[in-house]
């Protein structure tokens, strides 16, 4: 399975939102060099609030491209950054991927997926409405959650908007991704 990196995104401070950047450099078992939720442990501010020594799953945010499209389709307007994700994708069935996949980007990067991104009300306080649209249930009731997965990084290196990705799937049995 193939795709690319559409755009890259990062923030120092905590906001809902990310800005677009030429670049990312990732680093090694922490994250986004510069980003506020890289680190070891737990970044995102209610998870610290529960228990601050949490190893931090959720080094690295990837989202789908192709979700813009349907969310839009829907009347909400998102661009690359909006959802406060690190990385976004196109090509490539995120949500889709067993845990422990490996993401070769670029050169040298390396991600290995930890699970799905909880989306929260703050994506309400971005686009009213939204929420429903990345959070519902299937036919059977299962919740499902579309805003992203997330990952660690196993190698660092510099990414880039137009760089490919690779997916190297783990020895099955293959297990499904939860929320991280």
């Amino acid at each position: 399975m193939r795709g690319r990196v559409t755009a890259v995104s990062s923030n120092g401070e905590y906001a809902f939102t990310k800005p677009n950047r030429d670049s990312i450099t990732l680093l090694a078992g922490l994250g986004v060099e510069g980003d506020v939720h890289a680190g070891v442990t737990v970044r995102h501010r209610s998870r610290v609030a529960q228990d601050p020594t949490q190893p931090n799953l959720r080094q690295v945010h990837l989202i789908h491209e192709e979700l813009f499209a349907e969310v839009g389709a829907a009347g909400f307007e998102v661009t690359p950054g909006d959802l406060g994700e690190n990385i976004t994708t196109l090509g490539i069935d995120l949500l889709g991927l067993p845990v422990g996949a490996v993401l070769r980007i670029g050169g040298s990067a390396v991600l290995e997926v930890t699970g799905l991104r909880n989306p929260c009300l703050q994506i309400d306080n971005f686009r009213d409405g939204l929420l429903k649209q990345v959070v519902g249930r299937d036919e059977t009731g299962n919740i499902v959650r579309k805003a992203g997965i997330m990952s660690v990084v196993r190698d660092g290196g510099v990414v880039r908007p137009g760089d490919p990705i690779e997916v190297e799937l783990p020895a099955g049995p293959h297990r499904p991704l939860e929320r991280v």
